[in-house]
């Protein structure tokens, strides 16, 4: 069957955007080209609000068929966090059938070239942005985001993120030329003289790990990394979110088809419950490339097992900020509640612990004990969250009861600041929503380190009290050197401290953010610009997104013939 969408079309629609995603982050300036805004939606193709909801609503309690081959068994039994059974039901699949069908497509893809593989990732793309507000459905509805930022982040900030990667992947393929003649002169006798032929060469199989919270925004950088560089993709998507990706499956198969490739260049490969393919999918012989956003536990063990395949993990740390002195504390407080409230604490990105030395902090108002700073920021905390449609909207629903029994035990570890409190939503009575938890701890306490030393995922943050500003640093340092951390931030108006502060990150390869106060916060990163994940300490083995992402999920083999 020919084709629907040419290449021809493909790049008169898709290369001006491929060309400002190059120029982006090529300047790490802002940009993007998927709206924020819910109301940007309606027209040239995509849904708007009322048709969105609609769209999500006509999935419940439906057989999402995708039409994969060696399909054995359905299977479903999502629960959304705001307490309603999603009912959508999935392909399980025989894998000693769908690997060898996924492979058979892989020769035409790799033929297509690097440029035709980012247009038709790009029209992947589009066509995702179109059903923003259907999938915002799906990611709040799976990860327990409140819609704002299940539109957000699931939505155009994850589309930027796999544009990204789409743009680095290219930049990557290209930076070789296709064909070299070479000429060797030999003094007196004829030059010798080759031509010779450069081809990116998928590693092979890619699987995609997803992740409960964030499974667009974790999923696609890798996903759209590796079918940008040749590869054919499978997507196991977390039991509890399954239906983001598999909507996301189903667009990519539908537009690979209307390309004239083969759909089984990506596939999904949903589980029953408690089966736990995804040891026995990572060590299987095929599988070239791994990404995985999650646990460290899993993320050591994808490590050290998958050994067949490079395997690419942003798994867990402990986040800290360092507070020493401010000149603007109002806003430190206040960008600090909103850091420590957004989606209940559940982002790799939100920070646990708050080092604060125990003489206390110059600031703007004047001296503050630590027991002030801890007071003041519990206040804060309280007053953001004090009226609960405004608490709903930025706590989100608890994703599982795991998060919720950490939350519960952190009350004993401490001297609690801000205890946590019950939120009802009204539009979803089965949503467990809870205030954060501010519990002071001991730096120079053994038992207190057990603690802020672990971390503890969830709407929970350990208020660290340190003998010195110096001791704040060294604990700075050990906790990214043994833990791990996707983000620091500090609060310091003395450049000595700044200094060593940045002095610290940069040896331990921590991204740094200083002295926060506004509308930016440090568990934030924006596409194009922000790296996300340094890829240099014990974090994650990666960052979202640079060259390293993307260039080794293909190798250039070279051919070479006498002129």
């Amino acid at each position: 069957m020919a084709a629907e969408l040419t290449a021809h079309d493909l790049l008169a629609k898709h290369r001006p955007t491929l060309d400002q995603a190059l120029e982006a982050i090529r300047t790490r300036a802002y940009w993007s080209p998927h709206p924020e805004h819910p109301k940007a939606y309606g027209e040239n193709g995509s849904l708007d609000a009322a048709a969105g909801k609609a769209a999500f609503d006509a999935l419940l309690n439906t057989r999402l068929d995708l039409g994969q081959p060696g399909t054995d068994d359905w299977v479903g039994g999502e629960v959304s966090p705001y307490g309603i059974e999603l009912g959508v039901s999935y392909p399980h699949a025989d894998v000693d059938v769908l690997i060898p069908a996924m492979k058979a497509g892989q020769r035409a893809w790799r033929e297509a070239g690097a440029e035709v593989r980012a247009m038709v990732c790009l029209e992947i793309l589009k066509r995702i942005s179109d059903r923003t507000h259907e999938f915002a459905h799906a990611v709040m509805h799976t990860s327990g985001q409140a819609f704002m930022m299940a539109f957000q982040a699931g939505g155009p900030h994850a589309q930027d993120r796999a544009l990204e990667a789409v743009a680095y992947a290219y930049a990557e393929q290209v930076r070789t030329p296709e064909t070299a003649e070479w000429t060797k002169p030999q003094g007196k006798r004829d030059p010798l003289a080759l031509t010779k032929q450069f081809t990116p060469v998928p590693r092979g199989l890619a699987l995609v790990i997803g992740c409960n919270t964030f499974p667009t925004w974790n999923g696609y950088p890798g996903l759209f990394a590796s079918l940008a560089t040749g590869n054919a993709v499978l997507v196991k998507p977390h039991p509890r979110a399954v239906l983001p990706l598999a909507l996301t499956v189903q667009v990519a198969r539908q537009v690979l088809t209307e390309s004239g490739f083969d759909p089984n260049l990506v596939a999904l490969a949903a589980e029953r419950p408690g089966e736990g393919i995804a040891k026995t999918l990572a060590t299987h012989p095929e599988i070239r490339i791994i990404d995985y956003t999650g646990s460290t536990s899993f993320g050591d063990w994808l490590e050290a097992n998958a050994r067949q395949a490079q395997v690419y993990t942003e798994k867990a740390g402990v986040n800290t900020v360092l507070v020493h002195s401010t000149d603007n504390y109002k806003g430190m407080l206040s960008n600090l509640a909103f850091s420590l409230s957004l989606y209940s604490g559940q982002m790799c990105t939100t920070p646990q612990n708050l080092l604060v030395p125990r003489d206390g902090i110059r600031t703007d108002e004047g001296p503050k004990t630590f027991d002030e700073v801890t007071a003041d920021l519990a206040r804060a905390v309280d007053g953001l969250l004090g009226d609960d449609a405004r608490a709903n909207a930025l706590l989100g629903a608890i994703v599982n009861p795991d998060v919720k029994a950490r939350l519960e035990a952190a009350a004993g570890l401490g001297e609690v600041a801000l205890a946590s409190r019950e939120v009802t939503n009204p539009d979803f009575p089965g949503a467990v929503v809870r205030t954060p938890v501010i519990v002071k701890l001991d730096g120079a306490k053994p038992d207190d380190e057990a603690a802020y030393m672990s971390e503890c995922f969830g709407p929970v943050s350990f208020a660290v009290a340190v003998d010195s500003v110096g001791d704040a640093v060294e604990l700075l340092r050990r906790t990214v050197r043994e833990k791990g951390a996707m983000t620091v931030g500090a609060y310091t108006s003395d450049s000595e401290v700044e200094q060593a502060v940045e002095e610290v990150c940069l040896e331990e390869a921590a991204q740094l953010s200083l002295n926060l106060t506004g509308g930016v916060y440090v568990n934030q990163t924006a596409a194009f610009s922000d790296f996300h994940g340094s890829g240099g300490n014990p974090a994650a083995n990666a960052a979202l997104t640079d060259g390293a992402f993307v260039a080794n999920r293909f190798r250039v083999v070279e051919v070479r013939r006498e002129v």
